[in-house]
């Protein structure tokens, strides 16, 4: 057992091969994590960040068989060595998709898993689940069977799941990638909360990296290539262009800063955007750029190519889970749809594509009535990527599963081939051609799905969540595709949680809540708008903090400035 002076998780020249590769994914690993740190884990797909965790708490390489050099003591524990029963007294794990977790078939059957498989007395097994059900907030859904509860819900049982065991360590991976922007938000807070309450030690894997710093960490470890690059605290990281360099994201109002030439210093505290510490000098040249950079020209409205009329649909009798939904989408627009989860923006995308049948109004496709055409006949002319790649795959290997849809395209073996190779390029899946599904990560899946579909050249494409569990590169690989793709006259909706993508690749949003259309405006425009922020369960962008606290009005064209550049600095490196 560690003590607080001491390392809980130590990793010593520790290297880590999978039995089926032929070089190590970690390689000469020299980390110590002590009691009571929160620190995040980052690093582009493939990195090795989510081995490095499987390796604290045991999947590898008992799960995922390897050969470890090097030593890995966990809480006194010598990991390789030991059982991953042993291991999970000392580390809790919550994963990425909640749905993967579950056991029980309610909530409080759940979460008392782990104590009745240790022969716990039954009263003192209820009071103990109670406990943890409280400390996540959850004890009044004790009852509810896991699917009834919303994505963030899911994650808080998860998480007293893991709770229960009073664990020292508590792991996330990715916590962020399936809810939208508050609840991921709320998460945060939770996280922050409990570590405050327990002492435990934090580590979370994230590609978020601005969302995961709403709440401080202690340090930030990056990691690339299978080896640590740097463990810094925050403010020391963000002051580097290592993040970028490796493929991350920085927080966007540090992007904003560096475009108008203001030095980003570990003194100006710039881990969190209402902690950054800004001179008159940096206030004015922040100024100077948003005068000097011309205001973006409106795009004249479109050819309607979609239109929703009047759309009501409820999966149950007298419950509306969309109401009287109206709108139009143009030929070669790219539209965001957002808002919280669970407010109908999934179920819209089924009734756009057949899976589900409306109970009033209609759906219109060229000024042709969707009505009496079925699931397959849709297909030709809009192709969708759903949120979760395992409910779309059915192919045992890549190359089938991307080539699946053009089998009965009239296209010859040779032209299949061409096709399904170029698409496995663009999406970044060419060299896993020959690889089974069943290998790849959550994130490399969900690119096999959107190949899948991309392969095919329909006229609208709606992807729910297209980039959850993309590192940037991969995020900007797959929004510059679909970007590609709209520049030719493809119209590209997407429902997402990602703030980010809304703001950088869409014209318009078109704003979900509880089942109702409550705006239709610029992406710059929602994030603007702190009363439909609170309302859709939305989060601001950092951009119009960083505008309000300098002065900078209107905030909204700030936004679409900064947009404006940070588009021509991708496309023309300038």
């Amino acid at each position: 057992m560690a003590e607080r002076n001491e390392p809980i998780i130590s990793f010593r020249d520790f290297s880590f091969q999978y039995r089926a590769q032929k070089r190590p994914t970690l390689t000469g690993i020299d980390l110590d994590i002590y009691p009571g740190e929160r620190v995040l884990i980052a690093g582009p797909s493939g990195s090795g960040k989510s081995t490095l965790a499987g390796c604290i708490n045991g999947l590898n390489p008992f799960s995922n068989p390897g050969v470890c050099t090097g030593t890995l003591t966990v809480d006194g524990v010598d990991a390789p060595h030991s059982s991953i029963f042993e291991l999970s007294a000392h580390v809790g794990t919550v994963l990425q998709d909640p749905d993967g977790q579950f056991i029980g078939l309610t909530v409080g059957e759940d979460i008392a898993f782990a104590l009745e498989n240790s022969c716990m007395p039954q009263e003192e097994m209820h009071t103990i689940t109670r406990r943890a059900a409280e400390l996540v907030g959850i004890e009044n859904h004790l009852g509810y069977a896991p699917h009834e509860l919303s994505g963030g819900q899911k994650q808080r049982v998860s998480l007293a799941g893991v709770m229960v065991d009073q664990v020292k360590i508590l792991l996330f991976d990715e916590p962020l990638a399936n809810l939208d922007p508050a609840t991921g938000k709320q998460t945060m807070e939770l996280i922050d909360e409990i570590q405050k309450k327990t002492d435990t030690t934090v580590l979370i894997i994230e590609h978020r990296l601005e969302d995961v710093l709403w709440r401080s960490v202690d340090r930030i470890v990056l990691v690339n290539e299978g080896r640590i690059l740097a463990d810094l605290r925050p403010d020391a990281l963000l002051s580097t262009a290592l993040l970028t360099e490796n493929g991350i994201r920085e927080p966007l109002y540090l992007t904003a800063l560096r475009y108008a030439g203001v030095d980003i210093t570990p003194e100006k505290h710039p881990s969190h955007v209402d902690s950054l510490v800004l001179n008159e000098a940096d206030t004015t040249a922040l100024r100077n750029w948003f005068t000097a950079y011309p205001q973006p020209e409106a795009a004249p409205a479109p050819e309607p190519l979609l239109e929703v009329r009047d759309l009501c649909f409820g999966y149950q009798k007298g419950q509306a889970t969309l109401k009287n939904v109206r709108f139009s989408i143009g030929k070669g627009e790219m539209v965001s749809i957002v808002g919280r989860n669970g407010a109908g923006k999934s179920t819209l995308s089924k009734l756009i594509c057949g899976f589900e049948t409306p109970d009033a109004g209609a759906i219109f496709l060229n000024g042709r009535s969707l009505a009496e055409e079925n699931i397959r006949r849709r297909a030709q002319h809009i192709g969708y990527v759903m949120q979760n790649p395992n409910q779309m795959i059915s192919k045992t290997m890549i190359y089938d599963e991307v080539a699946l849809g053009l089998q009965r395209s009239g296209l010859t073996e040779a032209q299949i081939r061409e096709k399904v190779e170029q698409t496995l390029k663009i999406c970044g899946l060419y060299p896993f051609r020959n690889w089974p599904v069943s290998a790849l990560s959550f994130g490399q899946k969900k690119r096999v799905t959107i190949a899948s579909v991309l392969a095919l050249d329909p006229e609208l494409i709606l992807l729910d969540e297209p980039t959850a569990g993309q590192d940037f590169r991969h995020y900007t690989d797959i929004m510059e595709f679909l970007r590609g793709l709209n520049a030719q006259g493809v119209t590209v909706v997407m429902i997402t949680h990602d703030m980010h993508l809304m703001l950088e690749y869409t014209q318009r949003a078109l704003v979900f809540c509880d089942g109702e259309l409550i705006a239709d405006r610029s992406p710059a425009g929602v994030l603007c708008d702190p009363a439909l922020i609170q309302q859709a369960a939305l989060k601001e962008t950092s951009l119009y903090t960083l505008a309000n606290r300098c002065g900078i009005a209107p905030a909204q064209e700030f936004v679409e400035r900064f947009i404006a550049q940070d588009r021509e600095v991708r496309e023309h490196g300038r």
